[in-house]
């Protein structure tokens, strides 16, 4: 099962390092790791989405709370949270398909955020489904480069991760 962590680190050197150490111990893969300041510029926040049993992730979640840097650690269900990724595609683009191309872009809510000769960078953020299903209707016309963003997350309502 996915389970979405968010973990208040103290904004330190070499946190990131030790958590991503801790699980890699543990035979665990990060399958997405975001990584930022908070609203407090002596914490940041770390979301990771690891693939782990319950039994297994409390394992690991008692170790990271033994880690001098970590404040706090929430297992974000994901009905009671709110969770998006970040993607920037540039895509291969002429004359011929570029409507077609700006179609889809319309349709999924995304944004062209450079024009060039042969392409175009399209940023667009979601769900994780979201994004996948972009990247398939845009992968006919030429992905030429894609990155994508960890899944950062919050607690709906007035729930405080930390």
């Amino acid at each position: 099962m996915k389970h979405t962590l968010s973990v208040l680190v103290e904004n330190k050197p070499g946190v990131l390092a030790r958590i991503a150490g801790l699980f890699s111990r543990r035979g665990f893969n990060i399958e997405t790791l975001a990584v930022g300041p908070t609203e407090k510029p002596d914490f940041s926040r770390m979301t990771l989405v690891v693939e782990a049993k319950s039994h297994q992730l409390e394992q690991v979640t008692k170790q990271l709370h033994k880690l001098i840097n970590v404040v706090k650690i929430s297992d974000l269900d994901p009905r009671e949270s709110i969770g998006r990724e970040l993607v920037l595609i540039k895509i291969t683009a002429d004359v011929g398909t570029r409507a077609q191309i700006m179609e889809i872009v319309d349709i999924f809510r995304a944004k062209i955020v450079d024009v060039a000769k042969e392409t175009l960078i399209i940023e667009a953020t979601g769900t994780e489904d979201k994004i996948k299903a972009l990247e398939d209707l845009l992968k006919p016309h030429g992905i030429r480069e894609l990155v994508r963003s960890g899944r950062v997350s919050l607690a709906r309502g007035i729930k405080v991760a930390d």
